[in-house]
C-alpha cells in the first residue's frame, strides 16, 4: 500500500501558557487543521517560521503544502501603509510562508492556502489586499465574534478547479476575515466570489488554491481531498528541483 501523503501546515508563533508555564513562545496551530488532514488521508506535519533559505529544503521532503489562517500580512509587502485595524504582527511567519509559497510555485508542488494563507498567496504573486472589509461591504458578513466563526454563502465558478471540487450553484461555508483579496496577482485567476463581490478563492497552475473561507471548521473535506490526491500523484520533488526552479 503506497503511504499516506505528507502535508506541511504552516503554524502560528505566539506566546501562550499551559500547566506551569505562562507566556512562553511556542509554534502552534489549531486542532481543526490537522484533523483536516489526516482525515482526508494525510500525514500533518507541522511548519513552525524557519529561515527563509529553508524553505527549497524543506518542502523536498513534502508532498504538498498548506499555509494556514492567522493575523494579517505587513502591507509593506504589497506597497501599502497599514490601516488602522491591520494586525501585522509576525514578521517571521511573513517571511517564512511567503519564501514556501515561492518555493512550491516554482516547483509545481500542490498548495492550499486558506483564509491568511490565500491572502499571502496573492501578495507574494504580485497582488494586493483590501485592508478592512466593512470599509467597503455593508453590512459585513465576513467575520464573526471574536472566538467564532460566522457562516455565508460563496458562489465557484464553473469552469475552474474549485467549480470542479465544488460543483453547486452556492454552498454556505465557515468564515472569520476581516481582509480580501483587491487587485489579483499575476497568474492566478478568481474561482469564487461572495454574493457581494468579495473575492473568495483564487487559484493558479497546476494545484495552485486559495479559498478565503475556513474549509477545516465544517465537515466538508472534498477541497482538503482533492490536495491529498495531487499529493499522492506528484509525491516528493527533489531538492535540486525544487533550487533549480528558483534560481
Amino acid at each position: 500500500m503506497d503511504r499516506r501523503p505528507f502535508i506541511g501546515v504552516s503554524t502560528y508563533q505566539v506566546d501562550a501558557s499551559w500547566s506551569d508555564w505562562r507566556a512562553r513562545p511556542v509554534a502552534l496551530v489549531p486542532e481543526r487543521y490537522t484533523a483536516y488532514v489526516r482525515d482526508s488521508g494525510g500525514i500533518a506535519v507541522l511548519l513552525p517560521p524557519d529561515a527563509p533559505e529553508r524553505a527549497p529544503e524543506v518542502l523536498a521532503r513534502l508532498d504538498a503544502l498548506v499555509i494556514a489562517g492567522g493575523p494579517d500580512i505587513d502591507p509593506a509587502y504589497y506597497g501599502q501603509p497599514p490601516h488602522p485595524l491591520t494586525e501585522a504582527s509576525c514578521p517571521e511567519r511573513d517571511h517564512w510562508e511567503s519564501a514556501l509559497i515561492r518555493a512550491a510555485l516554482a516547483a509545481g508542488i500542490p498548495l492550499l492556502g486558506i483564509c491568511r494563507g490565500m491572502q499571502v498567496l496573492n501578495v507574494v504573486c504580485g497582488g494586493t489586499l483590501i485592508q478592512h472589509l466593512p470599509d467597503v461591504v455593508d453590512p459585513d458578513v465576513h467575520a464573526g465574534t471574536p472566538g467564532t466563526y460566522g457562516r455565508h454563502v460563496v458562489r465557484p465558478v464553473p469552469g475552474t478547479l474549485l467549480g470542479g471540487l465544488l460543483p453547486e450553484s452556492e454552498l454556505t461555508v465557515p468564515t472569520f476575515h476581516h481582509q480580501a483579496v483587491d487587485r489579483l496577482g499575476a497568474g492566478l485567476r478568481v474561482s469564487a466570489h461572495a454574493p457581494d463581490g468579495t473575492v473568495e478563492a483564487v487559484e493558479g497552475p497546476g494545484f495552485t488554491l486559495g479559498v478565503q473561507w475556513h474549509p477545516e471548521q465544517g465537515d466538508d473535506l472534498r477541497v482538503m481531498q482533492a490536495l491529498v490526491r495531487a499529493a499522492t500523484a506528484a509525491r516528493t520533488v527533489p531538492l535540486e528541483a525544487v533550487e533549480s526552479a528558483l534560481g
